[in-house]
């Protein structure tokens, strides 16, 4: 009989992570998600741990990211894949030796385009991170919106950029029953997730009947946070927003369940991979339109100028 041919190896790979894996944002989640279905692609991916004080590292953290790598390096064959987080704060002249030409970054999107830095900040790391783009392998992201933004911005060869948009799980959708309805918003309480544009319109519908949950991590941008609850305070809707903080998966999709229109207000997103999971429930979705977040809707979702609060209080 026929001799059956054996599957191939599979390519194995390191994956360095900065921070905790389990982290509930967007870009964690991808990842997550990648080292989970490598194996069924045929790629496995080994997490390499970096410290988590990236995208502003102390120096004992970038010292720590780099032994972290020459270790990689020196003790396993193939590529090093390796989080924008992380390889975008990590001046390349500095990388361990041999490093450019096995490291693929993955980019969710510039640090630099991060909403309230200082602009000389915001330079400074686009520079550290163009530079560390170009000299790498090869680049890997998660919209063509981010990948033009990576070409047109940080001069990165388009021929070595790959797009590779996030997966989605499927869903029942939502019942879509509040009474009132619960705008549900989900993203770490960030100035770029701009979430006190989307409170302001709130404020201009004080007479109607409605409740939000913003859910996100608070610790992440404490200033944004804080600001944002003082606003809240100041228009007195303590009682109608709430603020849950970081929650597990299992806790966003009751979010998601008991949600009658989804609301992102971001200022920009490297994909918005909450869109589609509100989408995927049959949710209504409000969003900025900025970033990769109209590649992401794909004409499905009600795209809104950014930080204007009466367009949005006029589409609620």
């Amino acid at each position: 009989g026929a001799v059956s041919e054996p599957p191939p190896s599979p390519l194995r790979a390191g994956f360095a992570i900065p921070g905790d894996l389990a982290t509930p944002t967007g870009g964690y989640e991808y990842d997550r998600r990648l080292i989970a279905a490598g194996t069924a692609a045929g790629l496995e991916l080994s997490h390499l741990p970096l410290p988590g004080g990236f995208p502003a590292p102390s120096r004992d953290e970038a010292a720590a990211a780099r032994a972290t790598l020459a270790a990689a390096l020196a003790t396993r064959r193939g590529p090093i894949l390796a989080d924008g987080l992380a390889m975008g704060a990590l001046d390349p002249d500095r990388w361990p030796e041999g490093l450019a030409e096995r490291l693929v970054i993955l980019c969710h999107h510039p640090l630099g385009h991060e909403t309230g830095l200082p602009p000389e900040r915001a330079r400074e790391m686009l520079e550290t991170e163009g530079r560390a783009l170009r000299a790498a392998r090869s680049v890997l992201t998660t919209s063509r919106a981010t990948a033009a933004t990576l070409a047109a911005e940080l001069g990165v060869d388009p021929a070595r950029i790959r797009v590779a948009e996030p997966g989605l799980e499927r869903a029942e959708p939502a019942p879509r029953r509040g009474d009132p309805p619960l705008l549900l918003g989900v993203g770490t309480l960030s100035a770029r997730k701009d979430w006190p544009t989307l409170v302001a319109a709130l404020a201009m519908l004080k007479d109607r009947g409605w409740a939000c949950v913003i859910a996100g991590d608070a610790s992440r941008d404490p200033e944004a946070a804080a600001r944002l609850l003082a606003l809240i305070e100041d228009e007195g809707l303590e009682e109608r927003v709430g603020l849950p903080g970081a929650l597990n998966r299992a806790q966003i999709d009751r979010l998601y369940a008991e949600a009658d229109v989804f609301c992102l207000p971001s200022r920009h997103e490297g994909y918005g991979m909450v869109v589609i999971e509100a989408m995927a429930r049959g949710l209504p979705v409000l969003a900025a339109e900025a970033g990769a977040i109209p590649e992401a809707a794909d004409g499905a979702a009600r795209l809104l100028p950014p930080g204007d609060p009466a367009a949005w209080a006029e589409a609620i």
